[in-house]
Parts: structure tokens; sequence; C-alpha cells
């Protein structure tokens, strides 16, 4: 395998380790600033010059695109993409997860946990915001930020409000975000490889910092991973369109809460706790997966005139209850790529599998076809919350 790392610090040990391993499988690898890429578009013909030289064939590459030059790393991924060469991580992938509000926009219409989030940008509806996500204290994040920079803890209200006003006012969009008390300074980094959690490690703040990033001198140890939380890693890796990730997880009363999916997760905390070659699992995946890029089913499919992909869900007293897959929808010429029942995915189920009330199922045909099968949108149901009573002077009564 011909392997390219997309990276602009040849010698950072993430790359390094990267690189070693790489040669270490007897893989030709090298190491590609990704700023030095010229991206080339003609009809029919998406290539990519490297200093200012036409690109060689290479077989797959590996991002790692630091947060200063997303958008134009995530473009260069892009065109490998639409040149058919495996890449772990989608552009589409890198660009959810660099942006904390997209990426939890994304989970949030998934049962996976997550901190209660706000986003306002009005003065007016701050202190609302606050007291939606149970008030002080408060976590403030700007947008993009790595690394624990850009994350503040604020105690108080008053406080939360003047943070956020100077942010503001510096032109940074932020989000509120409720503090996980229980967590009491620490974290899990779950590091997914493809469907799989392949290590794990508790990072434990120091002092008095509530941060437990490495970066910021957290300690690190060691974890083997319930197969409940293991999945939910997994799952919010694979939404995002990543799998090589570093998946952030909060403990909770409530159980594991995800709090950032990250594209280009660093190797020297993970490798120093576990004492496992990460770098070389990495490899060995990207080596599995060579000859099957990912495709983005939007632009394949769309070429067809009237088909494409919607979801489609089996409401109660439907005429497909109780029906098998092959009696349903495949008499309608529709593809089932997965089904979604409860919190379990089925991918490519099987023309016997039955299908019950409340199933999602994802297909593909005739659009035609599947509006006939879509019912009318359900209203949102909206959660009430308990008000509190307060006197005139403000007090909680009762």
């Amino acid at each position: 395998m011909k392997l390219g790392i997309l990276s602009t610090s040849p010698r950072n040990y993430s790359t390094s380790r990267l690189r070693k391993a790489a040669e270490d499988r007897g893989h030709k690898v090298k190491v590609l600033n990704t700023l030095r890429f010229s991206i080339e578009l003609e009809e029919g013909e998406p290539d990519l010059h490297f200093r200012s030289k036409q690109l060689s064939e290479y077989d797959a590459v590996l991002p790692r695109i630091g947060a200063s030059i997303t958008y134009f790393g995530t473009a260069v991924v892009r065109q490998f993409e639409q040149m058919d060469v495996y890449t772990p991580n989608t552009a589409a992938g890198i660009s959810n997860s660099r942006d904390k509000l997209r990426s939890l926009q994304i989970l949030s219409r998934h049962d996976i946990g997550i901190p209660h989030t706000t986003f306002v940008r009005d003065r007016a509806d701050v202190l609302p915001a606050i007291e939606r996500i149970g008030g002080a204290p408060v976590i403030i994040k700007i947008l993009e930020g790595t690394q624990g920079v850009g994350v503040i803890l604020a105690d108080s209200t008053k406080v939360a409000e003047a943070i956020i006003e100077t942010l503001q006012t510096a032109k940074q969009n932020v989000l509120i975000q409720q503090f996980i008390k229980e967590s009491k300074g620490t974290d899990i980094r779950a590091f997914v490889v493809g469907d799989q959690v392949i290590a794990a490690m508790r990072r434990r703040a120091t002092g008095d910092e509530f941060r437990s990033n490495v970066h910021r001198g957290g300690t690190t140890e060691a974890v083997t991973l319930d197969e409940h939380t293991a999945q939910i890693a997994v799952r919010a890796a694979q939404i995002m369109g990543l799998r090589v990730a570093g998946v952030d997880i909060l403990e909770s009363d409530n159980g594991p809460l995800i709090m950032e999916v990250n594209s280009s997760p660093g190797l020297e905390g993970i490798e120093n706790a576990t004492k496992l070659d990460i770098a070389g699992s990495i490899v060995d995946y990207i080596a599995q997966q060579v000859n099957f890029p990912e495709i983005d089913l939007r632009q394949r499919l769309t070429v067809s005139k009237g088909f494409g992909v919607a979801d489609i869900v089996i409401p109660e007293g439907s005429e497909l209850v109780g029906k098998p897959i092959s009696k349903s929808l495949w008499d309608r010429d529709l593809t089932v790529l997965n089904l979604h029942r409860g919190t379990t995915i089925i991918s490519n189920p099987k023309s016997t599998r039955v299908l019950e009330a409340g199933d999602k199922v994802l297909c593909y045909g005739r659009l035609d076809n599947m509006r006939d099968l879509a019912e009318k949108k359900p209203k949102r149901k909206r959660r009430i919350k308990p008000k509190k009573l307060t006197d005139v002077g403000g007090l909680e009564q009762g």
C-alpha cells in the first residue's frame, strides 16, 4: 500500500508514529504537507498537484488536519475522495467534528447522550438559556477551540454573562453547556478505529484545573469500557463520518455523555497510558479498507432521475406491520440499507425480517414509491419543565 499522511508537522509525535508503523509493515509512506497541494478541477478529471508537480498515485491518505487549516485541509481531503483514494475520515466528517455546535446538532437527533447545550446570540437570551440548562456553574466554549483552549468554567450567572458578552464582542461564537458536577474533572477518551474501540483512557485534571486535557497537565490511566459505552463511542464516530476518532465521554449520573468527537486525535497520551500500538492498528485498518473507498451517496445516487435515499417510519396500524421485508418493501422495488429499531441499528437486514410498528427503514429506490409510504409528520412533543415559584424578592418558595 502507498499511504500519504496529510500533515504540516512531520516531526509531531503522532505523525512520526504513524509513518514508522506503516514503514515497519512494509508499506510505502510519505508525509505530505497539506498546504502544498493545488486542487485541479477539469471536466471528468479531478486531480491534485503537490509542490507544483502532478501528484503520483496513492492508495490511501490519512488526514491529520489542524484546526487552523480546516477549510483548505478538508478541500484537499474532498479532492482525494473525488479521485477515489481511500480516506478513513471524510472531509464532511472532519468539518462536522471541528465545529462544536454542528457536531452536537448532528448527535442530538440520535439516541446518544450529550450534555444539555444552548447557543444564543442576543444578550437578552443569555440568562434564560443558563436557567434552561440548570443554572450556574456552566461551561462556556468557543466553537472551534482545541486541547481545552476556549473552554471556561463560570461559577456564577453574572460571571457567565460577562464572559459571554466579552467573547461575543470579540466576534466569537460561544456555546453554553451544562456542567456535569459528578464527573469531577475527569473524562474518558475512547479511541475508535473502524467499528471498535481499540483503547481507552481516563483523563484527570490536576490541582484547581477542571479541564482534563493532557496538554493542560491532566494525568491519564488506561481503562476498559463496558460494552454499552464502547458502542456509544463507535456510533458517535460513525454518525460524524469518521473511522478514526477520539471520542471524549463524560461519566454522568444519567450514563455516558458524548462531549466531543475528535477527527485528529493525538497518539502520545493514549499510547503512553495503554502501552498499545495505536498507530499500528490505524495503519492495519487502512490497509484492510484501501480497496473500498467510501462514497458520498448524495453525489452518486442523484444522477439517477427519480431515485434517491429516504427514511421511512412504519406507523402503528400500517399494512407493512407483521410482513417480512421481501413481501412489503421489495415488492415496491425498494432496497433496505438499514433498519433502526429502538436503539439497535441493523445494517443490510435479511429479506425475511418482519417489520414492526415504530421501525425506521433507510431505503433506496424510486422516490414516488417511497412517498406513498411516508406518513404525515407528527408534531414534536415539547418537554415541559416545572417552573420555580418566586416571591417579589426573587427568593424560591417551598
